[in-house]
């Protein structure tokens, strides 16, 4: 009989014990048991939406994401091979060395953007010539065949997307 009363004893001393200690856990954490498990579960059920919306806007993500957008830049690099490639192997340039497809050099030649890519492709620059239907004065305009405006847009887009890049392998891209 002592011995029953000595366990009963200390289990009541136990929970004695373990009501104290979560009477102090309360007061160390102001948020109550119920709030910080409601808190753990609204968490819990945002990761996903957030992980989502990160990776969504994130420019890891600068592939293309439709069909439509990887045909565009199969048919700008397949038309830079036919105009470009003879001078810009790789992006680079063998008859101007300053004057590359590389970010550093399209910026500090003031060429950095979509829009003047496409004038320079267009109408020519210095020893760049021209690939317009309209390219005027005839001297600064290539002899060879001239490109249609939508393909010097698509070609615009390529080169801005490759600078980007770091100019990687074309063939890479066309598979």
């Amino acid at each position: 009989m002592k011995l029953a009363g000595m366990i009963s004893c200390s289990t009541y001393y136990n929970r004695l014990l373990s009501v104290k200690d979560s009477v102090k856990r309360e007061e160390e954490n102001p948020i109550p048991r119920r709030k910080a498990k409601e808190l753990k579960f609204s968490l819990k059920s945002l990761a996903p939406p957030l992980v989502a919306a990160f990776l969504v806007l994130s420019p890891i993500s600068g592939t293309p994401v439709s069909s439509g957008q990887t045909i565009d830049i199969q048919r700008g690099a397949t038309l830079f091979r036919k105009a470009c490639i003879g001078c810009h192997d790789a992006g680079g340039n063998i008859i101007q060395p300053g004057s590359t497809l590389y970010t550093k050099d399209l910026q500090r030649n003031g060429v950095d953007t979509e829009e003047a890519i496409y004038r320079i492709s267009y109408y020519g620059k210095e020893r760049m010539p021209g690939f317009g239907k309209e390219c005027m004065p005839r001297g600064q305009c290539t002899f060879g065949a001239r490109l249609e405006d939508e393909d010097i847009k698509l070609l615009a887009e390529f080169v801005k997307l490759q600078a980007n890049k770091g100019w990687p392998s074309i063939e890479l891209q066309e598979k």
